[in-house]
């Protein structure tokens, strides 16, 4: 037999059932999956199908929708809703969340974004989709507004060289999967996935644009990064895609930057479905998911509870190391700030 070919693939739908033995979860991830493969094929087609540029709308936070944001949205809801095992969706692209009829309700609530750092699509730079999975406990919208430690599961697909699904169930841990066009699965590629124990590369990635706005302790850190620390300056990455430079971080190590300041006091990021399940898989591979000086107090991500379905929070997201900084720039500061 050739050795080309795997007779024994570790896909998705695999992993889940062992891990869960719960037919439900397996056909929801099945159906967030098949709405990956076609996010996948639009975005790899959006050229020659003509797809770049404006809808003419605007979303549910006054963001410019994307022709690829409509579209994957419309793929996402259409995938969850038919699956039989959603009650409630909650999408960065619409106003209101979705309940799903009751001939096709069932157990998860799932929110998400369809097409994170779409922006960047007609420039060709890597894009992705967000989601965490909550379980119904009503039927309503409530079910959603909960804290990280209620979520089951979370996870992102990132959109370029390759289609790579990284997810994780809560109190697990974080694992990759990769899309196997041959074979139309995702495949169990990476496993147990842990920031690099050293702190990994030395990169620090925030949009500096905003700099005039932060508070001092984060224009302190960000000055420490590019100065060198221990006589070795960090090198600035940022794509603009969260998916893209959280899995970035995840990888090489580093420290992602997007804090609340002057001009955003409660952070850009959304917190249901960027800010929550980005954190869970941050913590689960060991690092650490803080919101800097938010509210009067230095926090986790993972404990907020959203007040709305598209509220913001702020996040500062990274190895140990890294958020080390961060942290004694607040220290210095006369702020109180959490163990590392």
């Amino acid at each position: 037999m050739s050795a080309k070919f795997d007779v024994d693939a570790p896909t998705l739908s695999r992993y889940v059932i062992k891990n869960t033995k719960d037919p439900e979860l397996v056909l929801l991830l099945n159906s967030l999956a098949t709405s990956f493969k076609l996010i996948a094929s639009a975005v790899g087609r959006a050229g020659v199908a003509q797809l770049y540029g404006l809808a003419g709308e605007v979303n549910s936070t006054g963001d410019d929708q994307k022709k690829l944001d409509v579209m994957s949205n419309d793929m996402m809801i259409n995938a969850l809703v038919n699956s039989g095992v959603c009650s409630v969706l909650v999408s960065e692209e619409n106003e209101d969340p979705i309940i799903v009829p009751a001939d096709r309700a069932g157990k998860f609530c799932v929110a998400f974004d369809p097409l994170d750092g779409s922006s960047n699509i007609d420039c060709n730079v890597s894009v992705g989709t967000i989601f965490s999975v909550y379980e119904r406990k009503d039927g309503s919208v409530n079910d959603l507004l909960r804290s990280g430690a209620d979520c089951i599961c979370a996870g992102y697909c990132c959109y370029s060289s390759a289609v790579e699904l990284v997810f994780t169930f809560n109190g697990g841990t974080v694992e990759g999967f990769c899309l196997d066009p041959t074979i139309g699965e995702f495949v169990h590629t990476r496993f147990n996935m842990k920031f690099p124990t050293d702190g990994g590369k030395r990169i620090y990635s925030c949009n500096e644009g905003n700099f005039i706005h932060w508070d001092q302790p984060i224009k302190d850190a960000v000055d420490a990064f590019k100065n060198g620390i221990n006589g070795k300056p960090y090198t600035a990455r940022y794509v603009g895609s969260m998916v893209a430079d959280i899995h970035r971080t995840l990888l090489y190590g580093g420290i992602y930057i997007y804090p609340a300041d002057k001009k955003s006091p409660k952070g850009k990021l959304r917190c249901l479905y960027e800010g929550i399940p980005m954190a869970l898989i941050i913590e689960q591979a060991g690092g650490i998911a803080s919101t800097g000086y938010f509210e009067g107090k230095i926090g986790r991500v993972a404990e907020l509870t959203p007040d709305a379905i598209h509220c913001k929070c702020p996040i500062i997201m990274g190895g140990p190391r890294d958020v080390g900084v961060v942290y004694d720039c607040y220290k210095k500061a006369g702020i109180k700030t959490p163990k590392i």
